[in-house]
């Protein structure tokens, strides 16, 4: 635990274990918002870099075992049914997230809390952007390289993805299951890109494995929660907390 103390106090790892339970019941619920809240929560008060490390582990688990809730044949139909999508977004996730040790942390809290925001504020508004002509093979190209590109530097890639998948209609199983398997693919690719850039290291490592208690126990109630609860107005709570977290980022970004 020393080595975990010297990364971030006491006091700030129970605010981070809270913070990673309400990113797991929140992704138990509705199937991602996950890199969101643990990025823009941790953010807050750790590192950039150790906020990014802090993820990856319960970004990794968590997706696997929404990827493969529903069997291995189902998850591996909606790799090949979104393969542009899922490759397009990985070369840009790996070539992006090098980057994160020469950006200049203003301008990385302002890529994570930019996005982020604007995914809120167009979800709270009600706009649900919608192709008639279903899915777009450009398209999906041009989404998927801005996700890859946004997400290899803040781990944080879902809302290009669900406002993508909500555009053309996916089946709401379907469409948890596919960020299951996308966020997973991306989540292993980030967790490679990041052992080369440094970011997870044998001291970060222990800081993202000690979030995978909390993770995990807040998604297991999630998932038991999710018939019980009114899910669109926990979303939309969802949404609001989010939308504070992002716009802290910003600030800290633009005024220190």
């Amino acid at each position: 635990m020393d080595v975990i103390f010297s990364l971030v106090s006491p006091g700030g790892l129970v605010i981070a274990f809270c913070i990673a339970t309400l990113a797991g019941l929140v992704k138990g619920m509705v199937g991602f918002a996950m890199p969101m809240i643990l990025i823009s929560g941790l953010g807050s008060f750790l590192p950039p870099e150790l906020a990014l490390a802090g993820l990856i582990l319960p970004t990794l688990f968590t997706n696997a075992i929404q990827a493969l809730r529903q069997g291995l044949r189902p998850a591996l139909d909606s790799i090949r049914r979104f393969r542009v999508f899922m490759g397009v977004a990985l070369v840009f996730l790996l070539l992006s997230s090098q980057l994160v040790r020469v950006m200049p942390v203003p301008v990385l809290l302002a890529m994570i809390g930019g996005p982020v925001a604007l995914f809120c504020v167009m979800q709270l508004a009600g706009w649900r952007p919608h192709l008639r002509g279903g899915a777009n093979t450009a398209l999906e190209a041009l989404v998927a390289s801005v996700a890859g590109f946004i997400g290899g530097m803040s781990g944080v890639w879902g809302p290009p993805m669900v406002a993508y998948l909500t555009a053309i209609d996916t089946e709401k199983r379907e469409q948890i299951r596919v960020q299951g398997v996308a966020y997973g693919l991306g989540a292993v690719a980030l967790a490679g890109a990041h052992t080369v850039s440094g970011v997870l290291n044998a001291e970060t490592v222990r800081f993202s494995a000690l979030l995978l208690i909390p993770a995990l126990a807040g998604m297991w109630l999630g998932m038991r929660a999710h018939d019980r609860i009114d899910q669109e107005a926990f979303r939309k709570i969802t949404l609001w907390v989010l939308l504070v977290a992002a716009l802290n980022l910003l600030r800290r970004a633009f005024f220190g």
